[in-house]
This record gives C-alpha cells, sequence and structure tokens, in this order.
C-alpha cells in the first residue's frame, strides 16, 4: 500500500510542480506525516508496556529504552567477600609508597606532617622530583625515603616488606595497574582520581579487593571540602529534609594546562579519541556520600549530552601558531560542556557537568537539594531552608547555620589543615583521616564500591553520548550489598567511629 501511494504521490508531485527541489520538499513532507503517525503508536504502544510493567510489580520502569549492562561490564563470580565495612589490622605506625611526585609531592608534604606515619620509598620518572621530595621529608625532619626513578620502578616499590599503603598518584592509564599488583603483593591502596577509566577496570579493582581483603579507596579530596562535609552534616542532621537530587561538576579552564602541563600530553591525548565525562568524581563524591550511594541506594542508569568541540581548536590556533608539535589540522572528540543525568533505584538524581575547554571562572557547583531546603556553593555558599525558601538566608543566619552545622571532622583538624594546605586544606584532611583510619583499624570513608561506581561514568557517559544520549545501566559493584547499609551518620571525633 505505500509503495502505491508513493507512485500516486509522486505523479501528482510531477504534474504539479517541475521542480526537483519542490518534489523533495512535499515527498518529504509526506514521509514525515507518515513517521508522526508510526511514532505516536509506537509511543502509545511503549506507554502501555510500562504501564503493565507497573501492574507487574516493576520497581521502576527503567528497563525500557536503557542500554543493557555489556558482557564487559559484568564481573565474574566473586573471589572474596564483601569489603563494605571492612576492617583491617590496625596500624600504629603507617609505612607508605608514594608514586607520582607530580601531584604526588604535594601528599608527600602533607603526609609528613600527619603523625604516626614513616614515608618510606617514593617514585617517579623524573629524578629532579625525587629530589625535591627528598628536600621535602628533610625538612620536615624525616629521614630520606627510598627513591625509585626506573619505568617500572614501581613494581620494585610494591614489592617490598617494609609498605603497608601505596599512595599512587601517576597519570590515568597507570592508576589501575599499580593498583592491582600493590595489592596483589599485600599493601592498601590509595588511587587519584578517576580510579579508572572503563568498567571493566572498575570490577578489576573490586575483585581485586575483595579477593585480597584490602582497602583500595580513590582519593577523592572534594568529599573534604569545609562547605561540602557542613553540607553532609546538614543532610544527615536533617536539617534538608530528604536529600532527592544533587547537582556537581568539574568546570575548570584547562586549556593552557592540555597542551603545555602534563607528561606526555595524557590530559590532551584522551582529549582526541574520547567524548563524555572523563573526570566525574570531584562533582559526584561529594554528592553521592550525602545521598547514601552503595549505602541504602545506588546509581541505576544514566544519560548523558556533549556539545560539539570547540574550546582546544581555537586555543591551538590563537596560541600555538608556531608549534610544530599541534598542528591546526588535529581533531579532538572531547566536547567542551557534557551533562550527565543519572537517576538512582530510589528515584533520586544526580547532574553532573564537565568543562576544561572553555574561558570561566572555576566551578564545582555542589548543589544539594533536599524537602526541607537547599544549599549550593558556586559561585557563593547560599542556604535556603523552611519556612522560607524563596530566599536565601541572610548573612548573619547563614553564618549561625555554617556555625551549627560544621562538620565535626573540620572542627577537629580544619584550622590545622588550612596551615599545611592543599587545596584549601581539604588535601590534608583527606590524608589524615585516612591515616587515622588505618591506625585504628575503621573502615575508610570511601571504599572500592565508591571508587568504581564514582568512575564507572567515565566510560558510561561516552557510551551514551555515541548513542545520541541513551540511558545507560550502571552496573551494581556491590553485588547487591548496598541494601543491607545505611549511610554511616556524621563522624564524632569524640567518639570511635561515624558516630
Amino acid at each position: 500500500m505505500f509503495i502505491f501511494f508513493h507512485k500516486i504521490a509522486s505523479v501528482k508531485i510531477n504534474s504539479y510542480f517541475g521542480n526537483s527541489y519542490n518534489i523533495h520538499l512535499i515527498y518529504k513532507s509526506i514521509i514525515m506525516s507518515i513517521n508522526r503517525r508510526q511514532f505516536l503508536r509506537r509511543s502509545l504502544a511503549g506507554s502501555a508496556a510500562i504501564v503493565v510493567g507497573k501492574e507487574l510489580g516493576a520497581s521502576t520502569p527503567a528497563a525500557v529504552g536503557v542500554l543493557p549492562l555489556q558482557a564487559e561490564d559484568t564481573s565474574p563470580p566473586a573471589r572474596g567477600k564483601s569489603v563494605l565495612g571492612l576492617r583491617c589490622k590496625p596500624l600504629s605506625t603507617v609505612r607508605i609508597g608514594v608514586v607520582g611526585l607530580g601531584r604526588g609531592a604535594g601528599a608527600v608534604k602533607r603526609l609528613a606532617q600527619i603523625e604516626g606515619t614513616e614515608i618510606v620509598a617514593i617514585c617517579d620518572l623524573n629524578p629532579n622530583r625525587v629530589a625535591n621530595s627528598q628536600k621535602t621529608l628533610k625538612n620536615s625532619n624525616r629521614k630520606e625515603a627510598v627513591a625509585y626513578t626506573g619505568e617500572e620502578d614501581w613494581k620494585k616499590m610494591c614489592e617490598r616488606d617494609d609498605i603497608d599503603l601505596v599512595y599512587n598518584a601517576t597519570p590515568w592509564e597507570l592508576h589501575v595497574p599499580i593498583a592491582l599488583y600493590a595489592m596483589d603483593h599485600g599493601k592498601h591502596v590509595a588511587i587519584e582520581v578517576p580510579a579508572a577509566l572503563t568498567v571493566k577496570d572498575c570490577w578489576a579493582l573490586v575483585d581485586k579487593a575483595e579477593e585480597t581483603q584490602l582497602h583500595c579507596m580513590m582519593l577523592e579530596n572534594c568529599c573534604y571540602d569545609f562547605f561540602e562535609l557542613a553540607t553532609l552534616n546538614m543532610a544527615r542532621q536533617g536539617l534538608l529534609g530528604d536529600v532527592i537530587h544533587g547537582e556537581g561538576a568539574y568546570i575548570h579552564d584547562l586549556r593552557g594546562e592540555k597542551f603545555k602541563g602534563y607528561y606526555k600530553h595524557w590530559r590532551l591525548e584522551y582529549s582526541k579519541y574520547h567524548t563524555g565525562n572523563p573526570y566525574p568524581t570531584h562533582g559526584l563524591g561529594p554528592v553521592a556520600q550525602i545521598m547514601g550511594i552503595n549505602q541504602g541506594d545506588r546509581m541505576d542508569y544514566l544519560s548523558s549530552v556533549s556539545t560539539n568541540q570547540f574550546g582546544l581548536s581555537l586555543w591551538a590556533k590563537n596560541n600555538l601558531e608556531n608549534d610544530e608539535r599541534i598542528t591546526h589540522s588535529e581533531r579532538y572528540m572531547l566536547g567542551d560542556m557534557n551533562t550527565t543525568i543519572i537517576h538512582t533505584v530510589n528515584g533520586k538524581s544526580i547532574m553532573i557537568q564537565h568543562d576544561t575547554t572553555s574561558p570561566r571562572p572555576y566551578s564545582r557547583i555542589h548543589l544539594i537539594q533536599g524537602t526541607k531546603g537547599m544549599a549550593v556553593k558556586y559561585p557563593d555558599q547560599k542556604v535556603a531552608v523552611q519556612p522560607d525558601t524563596h530566599s536565601f538566608l541572610k548573612e548573619g543566619n547563614h553564618k549561625e547555620v555554617m556555625a551549627q552545622y560544621e562538620h565535626p571532622l573540620s572542627k577537629y583538624i580544619g584550622e590545622r589543615a588550612k596551615k599545611v594546605g592543599g587545596h584549601g586544606g581539604m588535601d590534608f584532611i583527606m590524608d589524615w583521616r585516612l591515616i587515622y583510619c588505618l591506625q585504628n583499624g575503621y573502615p575508610l570513608d570511601q571504599s572500592v564500591y565508591d571508587a568504581a561506581a564514582w568512575s564507572c561514568i567515565v566510560e558510561l557517559s561516552e557510551r551514551s553520548v555515541l548513542n545520541k544520549s541513551c540511558s545507560v545501566a550502571i552496573p551494581d559493584f556491590t553485588r547487591g550489598a548496598w541494601r543491607d547499609y545505611k549511610p554511616w551518620p556524621v563522624i564524632d571525633m569524640q567518639g570511635v567511629l561515624h558516630g
């Protein structure tokens, strides 16, 4: 019937119009009309299917229109038990090996200021970085560390029997190999962000941590920012009600750094071949902790959209006219602004953005929305709570609320952290807390499941973008254990553990 209609339509069109362009337009209109009717029929059928699903007891329509997990997303049978809430043997002195002395140089400085630590070994390909870290240790009245500078000397460091913790601050591609090797040799691991770039590697970290029963923590420092800690306290104390939505971001103009500031241009190289959100954890981590992700809730699926790429090409054109390393013909795949929306099993939502190639001020957004109020950090720290949520708290009331809900951890160690430094002090709070938990045999604030769940957004957001923002399922890295845990209450430094 369609073929017959097509022929009749073509005859009539040709009898009225001689211009092929007009014929094309009319034909296109006819086809679009047919397609719209087909779309409506399919939409109604899809709606009926969702209704039927609900009647049959389906908890969520997530299965409708969601790309399923791929084979590489799924884990092999567990080789050990869950490490959610893992307690390990207390370490009176935490003996540390630091690999990667670019970002890791700051870690050496901070760790040297924490009681009960020993920097046993340091490793970097650049001998000057090693020498500078040795000076840092000397200035902190610490003994010189064993130095490693070979391409794979990190293996030798991991093989030592006098190290408890490997602190991994290397470029992205080395995060997983070093972490797995370290755990295979009986070491706890702390990994810079993101912990992994693929879902397969996220599972590898989970499986290895469960197999070895060792800690594998991603060093998400933004979870220890003073305002983020305060909003965590607000949420746990009920000031904001039930938290239903959160927003986070990593918006940071890194155009110059991408071209000039990184070892082997590893950020720039990633931008050539990938899209999506390659750096989701700064924005996601604090929100996920507040929402109790992997502790009573988990991320279910996401949808992601990216702009085209503009910023890198424009920056190269304007600033690298005579630079033979970078040609104008180079093309970059990473879109300037990526927006990813995540839906949780309990029906809550998270928005995460990434943009490192646009000329705009730094922002992580950090917005927490509850049923009784909200808090947001950028561009200014503001809180709005019932009964008057049409406006933010006035300055005096804002200060009172911030003082009342200051997190016990920042209250306990915050002033010292500001003096030691590291992104305003939050890096020191993170390192201090990590060492404190290892010394006392406590579970860490961030588990390997958090490292995996927050990091898997790298690949899954790209997968969504390349499929016209189709929803993508997010694996359950806890293997169902998230259901048996409630979000930890706020840490009470006068007590023992998490309240």
